[in-house]
């Protein structure tokens, strides 16, 4: 029987967010010196930031022990920076890891709601969202691809979770241990299973400054989140074609049966045979460009490269 107290640690990427962590310390040391109960740690990941995130983190770091600052040697991408983090967790020994962004949209203090779950026995906390601050193109943008996802992924997935949920550390290993680059943090999460439990939380505006997220960052992580967890796109290839396939018979036999009957066809239809052809590219070029983005991905999977480099210290 151990009397020492449960290791439980936060992983946040960074990414450009000098504005919001001296807030995002301040919240953390609260949690950690206000609940006693646990042995706390806070593993955040630099994902190559240009500004003074990297100073800040290591500074902090050098501060308390409780936070620990993890350099990758240039931007990754915020999945890699993720699992870089996971992996340092479980290095240090960690019983349940909890994932979180750093603008503080995931209020941090819901995580003693996550942790009682833990505790009851879930082995995955998913955060689930009732409402969200963002507006405008951003807002409608993340709602249409939620909704676009959750009708084609072939998991069943909760269209109001994101990054933030604790896992213990059977689950946390798992998503470790998955070897695909194209990584979708939610979607490996519902995929390897385990016993889950939710929160219900309003999602806040960001403490400071902008999003680091710029739209197109966005839709490579909805690409992703679609190639890899739905088998949709090709089937629907398949589907259309079928159909153009079954049309083309349809309309054949219809001008061979005239023929035969001997019914005069008239010598027109530029505009018809424009049009088909026209239509008939476009659905080949789609086809095309779909299975390209299957490849390519199969393409980094058999380069083997790994999906992040941590630059460690210089030895002395």
């Amino acid at each position: 029987m151990t009397n020492e107290l449960p290791k439980l640690s936060l992983v946040i990427p960074v990414f450009n967010e000098e504005a919001v962590l001296p807030e995002l310390f301040t919240r953390l040391t609260k949690l950690f010196d206000d609940n006693a109960t646990s042995a706390w740690s806070a593993v955040l990941v630099n994902d190559g930031s240009r500004d003074r995130s990297l100073e800040l983190l290591q500074s902090q770091a050098a501060r308390d022990p409780r936070f620990v600052a993890v350099e990758l040697s240039r931007n990754f991408g915020f999945q890699a920076a993720i699992s870089a983090g996971l992996a340092e967790a479980l290095d240090r020994g960690a019983e349940a890891v909890v994932t979180m962004d750093a603008d503080l949209q995931d209020p941090p203090e819901l995580i003693l709601e996550m942790v009682a779950k833990w505790h009851e026995g879930a082995e995955v906390v998913l955060a689930v969202r009732r409402s969200r601050q963002e507006k405008g193109l951003r807002r409608i943008g993340m709602d249409l691809f939620h909704a676009f996802f959750g009708a084609v992924a072939d998991l069943r997935m909760d269209s109001n979770t994101g990054t933030f949920s604790l896992l213990d550390r059977i689950a946390a290993s798992a998503v470790c241990q998955l070897p695909e680059r194209n990584r979708f943090f939610p979607g490996l999460r519902t995929w390897v299973g385990f016993k889950t439990a939710e929160v219900l939380y309003d999602r806040q505006e960001r403490a400071a400054g902008q999003p680091q997220q710029t739209l197109l960052r966005l839709l490579r992580y909805a690409l992703d989140g679609v190639f890899s967890f739905s088998y949709l796109p090709l089937r629907l290839l398949t589907y259309t074609g079928v159909f153009v396939s079954a049309a083309g018979f349809v309309i054949g036999s219809f001008f061979v049966i005239r023929r035969l009957l001997g019914v005069e066809i008239a010598q027109t239809g530029f505009t018809t045979l424009v049009t088909l052809v026209l239509f008939l590219g476009g659905v080949q070029l789609i086809g095309i460009g779909i299975l390209g983005e299957y490849l390519a991905r199969v393409y980094d999977e058999v380069k083997q490269r790994p999906p992040y480099i941590v630059r460690r210290p210089r030895q002395e």
